[in-house]
């Protein structure tokens, strides 16, 4: 990857998709350690909040295919199905409804994503520490990124290196139907909602070399949107899709702003929650 392209001038930022989230971490983790978020909003990681608060322990898996339902066997896991299967057959799938209503029933998931699994295992594999964020924990995330880059700099032989550690924020985006990356608004407004919680618990230390642009205009977009959550979500592409296809329930539930102190941490391939939490 091309120096021009890591937003190294900041400790904070934002990139689009598993691409530019392997090439971002990648390169990052070859000069220090990195932070990631992913962000995925409608629905994977606002569904891996929900089922983190329901005390269940969840495994990103990339594949919707024979592969998981071995996966999840393999892990004494209840595998998460599509929308349409569960509304029809009763299951657990991306929507959180589905999974706050069998969190007392279920305390192990497999949860199938094209987009969130997908980054998560991609920053993983890069060599970060992976949290999920979305706008229910987006408050607890903030606080957790903080506590890490405070570990990371009092580390032995850390002290004074500029930009070193980085946190990266990944909004995963949605496909369009020839696969290609979809940036979607929701996801934007995710990772910003994280930068600004994280600008607003560093408070004086947030100086001029603390964001890169692409962190600067996610913050930008949410400082936009956040006293509009619910009407906006509602109204972007990923939002109307849900509600069209009969999920308004999901739509609602993404929109709870800071409702979750938990923060969801990527541990031996699952997702638990973090061990101190705000």
């Amino acid at each position: 990857m091309r120096d021009s392209w890591s937003q190294d001038e900041g400790t904070i930022r934002v990139e689009w998709g598993p691409v530019g989230a392997q090439s971002l971490v990648s390169y990052a983790a070859e000069r220090g350690p990195v932070v990631a978020v992913v962000v995925d909003v409608l629905s994977f990681t606002t569904a891996v909040s929900v089922a983190v608060d329901g005390a269940v322990t969840v495994w990103p898996y990339r594949w919707k295919d024979d592969s998981a339902a071995a996966f999840a066997r393999e892990h004494d896991a209840e595998l998460a199905v599509g929308r349409g299967a569960a509304k029809v057959s009763g299951g657990i799938s991306l929507s959180p409804l589905s999974i706050r209503d069998a969190a007392e029933s279920v305390e192990r998931l497999v949860l199938p994503s094209p987009n969130g699994s997908t980054v998560t295992a991609l920053l993983d594999g890069a060599g970060a520490v992976v949290a999920a964020g979305s706008l229910r924990n987006r408050s607890a995330v903030g606080a957790w990124i903080v506590r890490e880059l405070d570990a990371l700099a009092a580390a032995p032989g850390r002290q004074g290196r500029v930009g070193d550690p980085a946190v990266v924020i990944v909004p995963a985006g949605e496909r369009w139907p020839n696969g290609s990356l979809r940036p979607a608004a929701e996801d934007l407004w995710g990772a910003g909602a994280i930068v600004d919680a994280i600008v607003t618990r560093l408070e004086h230390r947030a100086g001029p070399m603390l964001l890169s642009a692409e962190a600067a205009v996610a913050l930008a977009a949410w400082s936009w949107v956040e006293d509009r959550v619910g009407p906006s979500l509602e109204a972007c592409a990923s939002g109307r899709e849900l509600v069209d296809d009969g999920y308004p329930e999901d739509v609602q539930m993404a929109s709870e702003v800071d409702v979750s102190g938990r923060v969801p941490v990527l541990v031996d391939g699952a997702f638990r929650p973090a061990a101190t939490t705000p």
